[in-house]
């Protein structure tokens, strides 16, 4: 997403996670040389492409990165965890796609054999769609074009090409997830569109998402920490779409009822005001929340503020609770209520609500 602003500045806006992350560890030497890093992010992420459902012009993606290893149990440790987060947050109906496209001899032919068969209908394309096809035919394989999907179904499988130690490896993969217990397919047609991919690649989809399903995506990467300055460094990686993780969620009513707020401290009389800003803190400290009236508005007042809150509890504090060192809780939704020593008042009210 590349522009020039209003004062005429260049600004672009990064389209993804794993290159500036990679760059940034880099910079700051965050890379283990000789080891194993697993780094992870969260970052807005910007497309200038039109927007869809699940695919908006400022997004948010969480992606971690696993830099240092060539094993194919790197690969499964990213797409298990990956796949257990996604679990964990309850979703159903989602499907770990995966593929292999191999090391760079076994692109080169495929490439040659993409654009072979993609000949005519490049000719009938501008010059940037053919300048970015040249440069990386296999993007045409994530084209959304009706022409060009026909003319993906025609192509035969990538998995065709690889290299005879690439087909070991993503065999030993495939092992490695069932072992774990992660459900898979072979999908030939997943190739992720960004360049600096190698070996494996795949994406987690989700039914709840029609035509744009992809939860998120990922894959090895073991030239891009060279590309980006650094010493050759095998590595691999995931990067998941806060949005679209929301979206399915939603549909499924899984996005859960809103917080609720514990307790509305009252001061009853003014001399309590101190008091009240004191037990705030204590609550929160205690894993509790609360608020209060900053207005110092009477007592009736601050009730009626509590209810608007929904908060569970009321905690009213006067003269007399401040002499004898308890504090009034009461349930607002049956008006039960009892003084509680100031010592045990945040235990008390996680026991209540």
């Amino acid at each position: 997403y590349d522009f020039s602003d209003k004062g005429g500045r260049h600004m672009a806006l990064k389209p993804e996670g794993t290159a500036p992350g990679v760059r940034a560890a880099i910079e700051h030497s965050l890379l283990n040389t000789g080891g194993v890093t697993r780094l992870s992010y969260i970052t807005p992420i910007f497309r200038y492409g039109r927007p869809q459902k699940g695919r908006l012009r400022e997004s948010h993606q969480v992606g971690f990165e696993l830099i240092g290893s060539a094993s194919a149990h790197a690969d499964a440790e990213v797409i298990e965890i990956t796949a257990r987060f996604y679990a964990k947050l309850g979703l159903d109906a989602v499907q770990v796609r995966l593929n292999s496209i191999g090391r760079e001899p076994c692109r080169e032919r495929y490439r040659a054999v993409v654009l072979d068969r993609f000949a005519a209908y490049l000719k009938d394309q501008d010059e940037e769609a053919r300048a970015k096809a040249l440069k990386n035919p296999l993007r045409l394989l994530d084209s959304k074009d009706a022409v060009a999907i026909e003319i993906v179904k025609s192509l035969p499988p990538i998995l065709d090409y690889l290299e005879d130690d690439s087909k070991v490896r993503f065999q030993c993969l495939q092992e490695l997830l069932s072992e774990a217990e992660v459900p898979f397919e072979v999908a030939p047609d997943i190739v992720r569109g960004l360049d600096y991919y190698t070996e494996t690649v795949f994406e987690v989809q989700s039914a709840h998402l029609g035509a744009q399903s992809s939860l998120c995506g990922g894959g090895r990467y073991d030239n891009l920490v060279k590309e980006l300055g650094g010493p050759p460094t095998p590595s691999v990686g995931v990067a998941m779409g806060i949005e679209r993780a929301l979206i399915v969620l939603e549909e499924l009513g899984l996005t859960g009822e809103p917080p609720v707020l514990d307790a509305y401290i009252v001061a009853a009389t003014p001399d309590a005001n101190d008091a009240v800003r004191a037990i705030a803190r204590e609550m929160r400290s205690n894993g509790v929340g609360a608020t209060f009236d900053f207005e110092e508005r009477k007592m009736a007042q601050q009730l009626k503020q509590a209810d608007r809150a929904s908060a569970t509890v009321a905690v009213i504090l006067g003269t007399d609770e401040l002499e004898k060192g308890v504090a009034t809780v009461r349930k607002l939704a049956t008006g039960e209520q009892r003084e509680v020593g100031r010592s045990v008042l945040a235990k008390v009210i996680k026991e209540w609500i």
